[in-house]
Formats: structure tokens, C-alpha cells, sequence
């Protein structure tokens, strides 16, 4: 038998040798593995769970914005995010395409719709631009967007694109900011929208007024859920989910009013229309408290599309400042009153004051010969300013418009308020100051010191935010309340300006007529100001006309300040027309809103007077004094061509109601009479009636039941409470008051 011979087989050698050589480098590796832990200085057990860990972002509620009542202002709602599905291979049947198959046609429809640019005729360009683009490879993407257009879509704008059924567009649910009221507050509310961030995921994010200040209070913070996958991304049976839950945004609720708010934005939308002004800019506050019930101005815009025509894009009524007009005239009175020097009755010489080598002038440039310092207040005399300033004092007067709060903050809950400037420099600017020119307020700061003559005296600084709320627990997170600002007056003084600023509006010489309302007794001030040019000097015959003015009288329950400025004027009518259509409408159906019913609203008896136009003055007479009310009939009777207040409201009992007759008027018995009331009857009966002091009628020159056949002068003396007790000292002669006055 012959014996096999070995031969050594060198091929199988050397695989055995390679095929050993990586087991064992496999099997080191894995005993390292198993032994460190590590791969490539790496932690395997972070890298496994950055692989299979997810994590799942939960998305904060941004807060609400309420109004006083609770009705909703801002809010997120329900809207809809527009994806174009690009790449072809999406579609998987040609005849079902289920991608963008004619990017031009898509992108015509579409910029019907949506908007990615300012310039409409660019829209179509840009939204094909973004459907044919191409990623840095050069490859086609899968899908794209189309930022901050293609986001917040209506239900009704995604119904219509989708009726087109274009290919490759679809919708997904998303959150907007969202503004029910369209234009209301505006440059108050501001507005949110959504901005991508680094990592591709959208914040909603305040961007102007309210929704920027209180931006991280609205905002809350995100959750997420954190949990573990397979390969696959299914969740892993018996993994651990971990849930931080978000905490939503907080809720904001205003002191503005949604109902006045909406007086007020209607109103000057009117006269926007009809006067076509430069700007306007309109506040109503709560003088009791300093609560801003409404603010807005003109030109303004829509939150939700953020559209506006020459805006400006900062809050007027607390960002800008304004030379105030004659409506400064009202502190330089109220300063007068509490200083003891201002002087109803003495007389100066109206027309031209010369302050050194400079002469100030009326608005009619010549004034009315001489009259009373009354009369010119009333007339909104530039000089009688200037003459009380030498009566009050230069630094008594600038210390109570400091007091007033004039050339600084208010502290208003709100961003970006300027303060004004108070100009004092130059003998000049102390006096133009007087009447409103030169030195700047904004009209925030007229409403805060409008506060004081409306409060008795306290002055109270204005705020727009009364609670901040979370709104998962209820917990109020910020409290605003009430702040006195200081007493810049007595309560005296208060009352006597109060009757003085409704004497604007009855008297005869009064610049504020057209704001006469019937239901409810207004006083207030009338101003125009001319407009400084940014190069100084002033635009010729360009004004900004304004009113500041509170209702009803005796307790004011509101006070509202309205400018318009440059309005194109019809024939015939003055500045005061298209503030007047903006003021009496909101004043009066605020009132009535907030169940003012009565010229004073605390409580007591009231009675109920109508129209009695052309009815019997004897029987009216009769009726008025069974219901309590005190009626004056102005003539010799018979039928009533006029009265005063106008019928039908609501007064307290022991009110006066004048009567206006044809034929000879005899004279009532004033004592006791209001300054008012003796400028009602002044008025209506259109007698040379002089009035001498303040308070109430202890006097007058010609005997009750007198019919006035002439036009002699009838003197009425009133004195106050305080001076009903010291014995009167009369002055020796008009003269000598007027000399005195003239020093």
C-alpha cells in the first residue's frame, strides 16, 4: 500500500494566520469595549442614547390680552402653514401628481393669496423664485415654505387655495397671533408674530407696543416629552417618558374699555375721513383712579396685517411731544385761583403784550379793547396769560406746572414716554408758556394733570395694565392699583376752575360751544397751537387744534383729550368742528354707558325733565316745581322757544332749569346762585350782567322782579363759603383795581 506524502499547504496557512489576526483584534476590541466603556474617546452609552433618545417639543400658549371686562383683545387661534411639495419624487402615479407640476401657474394662483413682498406686482416672481429653487448640491428639496407668508392663513383663505386643487400644495394646522377687534388701540396692543429660529423652529415673539413690553410674561416657556426608540423610531416597550410639562403665557388683563374703546375708534375713523388731517390722537381716562379707558390715534393700522399708510410707528399720545395749545391755559388759571391772585372782574387791556423787544399777540391780533380777565379766559386771550403770569409769579407758576407733573414722566405702565420740556430760559418762553407754545408736553401728561382739576384736587397718575394672571393656577402675578401723584391744588380751586372751564361753553364769548352737550354739563378748554418748523419758527396758518375737557361738572366721571392736526376744513368752519365730532359723540355715549344719568352721580333724588319746545311756559313752570326742580322762565311767558339744560335726561332734584320766552325779561332773584347759573341766565337773556367775585350770589344792583328795559349794567357779587364770614371791604373804584392790575 503505497503512503500518502504531507504536503504543506501555504495558501491555508496564511488565511488561517489573517482570519486568527482579526479575531483576535475583534476580540481585544470587544474586551476594551466591555472593559472602558468607550469608543474613539467617546462614551457608547451617550452616543446610544442620542441615537435612540427623542425628545418632543410641547409649545407654550403665549397669554391673552384682555380688556377690562374680560373680552378678549389678543389671542392665539387656529390658522394654517403652507407647504409646496417639490421633487418629483413624491409622485408616485403621473396620474395623481402629487407634486408641483407647473411652478408658474402654481405661483400666479398663489399670489392672489399670499404676499412675500410689499410690491404686488413682485409677488408672482418671488413665490416661483421659491418653488424651481435649488439646495447647495444642486438638487431639487423635497418641499419648501414660504416664511412669514405662507404662514397664519385663514380657514378661508386654505379653502380657497385648496378649491383651486393645485398639486403638491398642502396645509398644516398652526398657531397666529390673532387681533379680533382689527383696528382698536393699535399702537397700544402692538403686535406678535411668529419668527424662525436658529434650529428652524418658530417663537412667536412680540415685536411692537404691549405684546414687545410684556413680551416674556406672555410668552411662558416650553415643555417637551423625552422618550427612547428603536432603530426604527417606534417606542421601546417599558422605556422610561419623561414629561416636562410648558408653562403657558400669563394674561394680561387692561383698564381700557373694549365699548369706549370702540366709540373712539369709530368716531375718529369718521373724521378721518371726512378731514383727512395729518394726524390725530384721541385718550378718555378715569379721573378718579388715572385708568386709561381708551387710547388711539391716526393714522393707525391693522395688527393682523400689519397695514398702515403714513404711520408712525411709536405711541403719540406717550412717545411724542406736542406744544399744548391754549389747553395749557387751564393750569395757568388753576395756578392764579390757588395763589389767591387771580382777579375775575379787574380788567386789562387785551390785543398786543410786549415782553421786551418781542410782541405776543390774540389769535384775532387785536383783541377786544378792554375786558375782564373772565372775559378773557373765556375768549382764550394769549395776553390775559401773560398778564396773570406777572400776578401768580415766574417761579410760583413753573412750580405748579411741576406739581402738574409737566416736564417729566408720569410713570405710566408703558415704554418709551418722553417727558417734555419746560423752556424758562428767556423772559419769552415763560410767557408763551403760559397760553401753550414753546414749551412740550405729550398728551399723556395733560390727561394726569387734567386729573387733579377733575379729582378735587388730587392728581393721579395714569396706567393701562390692571392685572397680570397665570392663567393655569389663577394666581395674579401683578396687581396694578390706584397711585396718588400729589394734591398740585386745593379742592377749592379745583371746583372753581372746573365752573370756570364750563363757562368756556355757555358764555356768551365762549370758544367752546361746539362741544356743548345736551344731556350732560361739559367743561373744558379749546386749544390751537401753531405748528413749530423743525428749522424753528412756525408753519403760517397750519395748527394743531385740541380739546381737553371732562363730564359732568360737578363729579366728573370721564375726562378726554382730542387733537387733530392740519385738517382740511370746510368753508366757514373752524378748528374746534372736527375735534367737537370726535369728543361729543364718545363723551356722550360713554356716559350714558357707564350709567352717568345725572349731572352729578352720587346718590340721590332724581328728576326727569323733556323737550318743552313750544309748549306753555306757566304749565311747564308748574310741572318742573311738583317734580322738585327749580325753573326760571327768561321773558314774559307764554311759549318756550329754548331751555336749558335740553330735554329728555335725568336731573337732581333742586336743579335749575331755564325757560326761554319772547317779550320783557324781569329779574330773578340771585342770591345764592352759582357763577354758573348767572352765566346761563347771562347768556339766554343776552343782558350786560357784570360779575364780581367767585363762589356764590350774595348780592346784586338792581332789585329782583325788575323787567329790563335797558342796557344798563346789572352787578351780581359772589362771594365763597370761607369770605361769607368776614365783613366785606369794598374796593375804592374799578380804577384802581384796573391800575393796580396794569402795574
Amino acid at each position: 500500500m503505497k503512503k500518502k506524502r504531507f504536503r504543506f499547504q501555504w495558501g491555508a496557512f496564511l488565511l488561517m494566520i489573517f482570519y486568527g489576526g482579526l479575531f483576535f483584534l475583534l476580540f481585544t476590541r470587544m474586551v476594551t469595549l466591555q472593559a472602558t466603556g468607550e469608543a474613539e474617546g467617546q462614551e457608547l452609552a451617550a452616543r446610544a442614547a442620542a441615537k435612540y433618545s427623542k425628545e418632543s417639543a410641547i409649545t407654550a400658549n403665549r397669554g391673552k390680552i384682555y380688556d377690562r371686562t374680560g373680552q378678549v383683545i389678543a389671542e392665539d387661534t387656529l390658522s394654517y402653514r403652507l407647504i409646496a411639495v417639490v421633487n418629483e419624487k413624491a409622485t408616485t402615479d403621473k396620474k395623481n401628481p402629487r407634486h408641483v407640476v407647473d411652478p408658474e401657474k402654481t405661483a400666479e394662483i398663489l399670489s392672489q393669496y399670499i404676499h412675500m413682498n410689499k410690491e404686488d406686482e413682485m409677488n408672482k416672481e418671488a413665490i416661483y423664485k421659491q418653488l424651481t429653487r435649488l439646495k447647495e448640491n444642486g438638487e431639487k428639496p423635497y418641499q419648501v415654505e414660504f416664511g412669514s407668508a405662507g404662514r397664519g392663513i385663514s380657514h378661508e383663505v386654505m379653502s380657497k387655495i385648496k378649491d383651486k386643487k393645485l398639486p403638491g400644495i398642502l396645509f398644516v394646522n398652526d398657531l397666529k397671533r390673532y387681533y379680533p377687534n382689527g383696528i382698536f388701540a393699535s399702537h397700544l396692543i402692538g403686535f406678535a408674530v411668529k419668527e424662525e429660529n436658529k434650529d428652524h423652529t418658530f417663537t412667536t415673539k412680540g415685536k411692537m407696543g404691549l405684546e414687545l413690553t410684556y413680551n416674556k410674561e406672555l410668552s411662558g416657556k416650553d415643555g417637551k416629552i423625552e422618550y427612547e426608540t428603536d432603530a426604527f423610531s417606534y417606542l421601546l416597550p417599558n422605556s422610561e417618558k419623561m414629561v416636562t410639562p410648558a408653562k403657558n403665557g400669563d394674561d394680561i388683563y387692561l383698564t381700557i374699555d373694549k365699548t369706549i374703546q370702540s366709540f373712539l375708534e369709530e368716531a375718529m375713523s369718521q373724521v378721518e375721513k371726512e378731514y383727512n388731517p395729518e394726524s390725530m390722537t384721541a385718550v378718555v381716562a378715569d379721573p378718579k383712579t388715572g385708568k386709561i379707558l381708551a387710547m388711539t390715534q391716526r393714522p393707525t393700522f391693522n395688527p393682523d396685517t400689519r397695514e398702515g399708510t403714513n404711520m408712525k410707528w411709536l405711541n403719540e399720545v406717550i412717545e411724542e411731544t406736542i406744544e399744548p395749545g391754549s389747553t395749557m391755559k387751564t393750569f395757568t388759571l388753576a395756578s392764579a385761583i390757588d395763589t389767591n391772585t387771580w382777579p375775575p372782574n379787574a380788567t386789562y387791556m387785551s390785543g398786543q403784550y410786549r415782553v421786551l423787544d418781542r410782541v405776543i399777540k390774540d389769535h384775532n391780533n387785536v383783541g377786544w379793547n378792554r375786558i375782564t380777565y373772565l372775559e378773557g379766559f373765556q375768549r382764550s386771550s394769549n395776553t390775559a396769560m401773560a398778564h396773570l403770569l406777572k400776578l401768580i409769579g415766574e417761579d410760583a407758576f413753573y412750580d405748579y406746572l411741576d406739581k402738574f407733573g409737566f416736564g417729566k414722566k408720569t410713570g405710566i405702565d408703558l415704554p418709551n414716554e418722553a417727558a417734555g420740556t419746560l423752556l424758562s430760559k428767556y423772559p419769552i418762553q415763560r410767557v408763551t408758556t403760559t397760553y401753550g407754545q414753546g414749551s412740550t408736553v405729550t398728551p399723556i401728561q395733560l390727561i394726569q394733570a387734567m386729573t387733579a382739576i377733575a379729582n378735587d384736587g388730587k392728581m393721579m397718575q395714569p396706567y393701562v395694565i390692571d392685572q397680570i394672571v397665570d392663567p393655569s393656577t389663577g394666581k395674579i402675578i401683578q396687581n396694578h392699583k390706584p397711585i396718588e401723584k400729589g394734591q398740585p391744588v386745593s379742592a377749592d380751586t379745583a371746583k372753581q376752575v372746573r365752573e370756570i372751564l364750563a363757562s368756556t361753553l355757555t358764555a356768551k364769548y365762549g370758544t367752546a360751544k361746539d362741544f356743548i352737550l345736551n344731556e350732560y354739563e361739559v367743561a373744558g378748554k379749546t386749544g390751537t397751537a401753531q405748528i413749530p418748523k423743525a428749522s424753528g419758527g412756525y408753519l403760517a396758518n397750519d395748527y394743531l387744534y385740541s380739546f381737553l375737557g371732562m363730564a359732568p361738572v360737578d363729579n366728573p366721571q370721564l375726562i378726554m383729550y382730542v387733537s387733530v392736526k392740519k385738517p382740511k376744513l370746510k368753508i366757514g368752519e373752524n378748528g374746534s368742528v372736527p375735534v367737537s365730532k370726535v369728543f361729543k359723540p364718545v363723551m356722550l355715549n360713554s356716559l350714558k354707558y357707564l350709567n352717568v344719568n345725572t349731572e352729578d352721580v352720587k346718590q340721590v333724588d332724581n328728576a326727569a325733565i323733556q323737550d318743552y319746545t313750544g309748549q306753555s311756559a306757566e304749565a311747564v313752570q308748574v310741572e318742573l316745581a311738583n317734580d322738585g326742580l327749580q325753573p326760571v322762565v327768561v321773558g314774559s311767558g307764554g311759549k318756550i322757544i329754548d331751555q336749558y339744560p335740553k330735554g329728555p335726561q335725568k336731573l337732581i332734584k333742586g336743579n335749575f332749569v331755564f325757560l326761554k320766552t319772547e317779550g320783557d325779561i324781569s329779574l330773578p332773584d340771585f342770591t345764592d346762585w352759582s357763577l354758573r347759573n348767572v352765566l346761563v341766565f347771562k347768556s339766554m337773556a343776552d343782558l350786560e350782567i357784570e360779575v364780581v367775585g367767585e363762589g356764590f350770589v350774595a348780592s346784586q344792583s338792581v332789585s329782583a322782579g325788575t323787567v329790563i328795559s335797558d342796557s344798563s349794567p346789572i352787578v351780581v357779587k359772589l362771594k365763597t363759603p370761607a369770605e361769607s364770614y368776614i365783613k366785606d371791604v369794598e374796593a375804592t373804584s374799578d380804577d384802581e383795581v384796573e391800575q393796580i392790575v396794569d402795574q
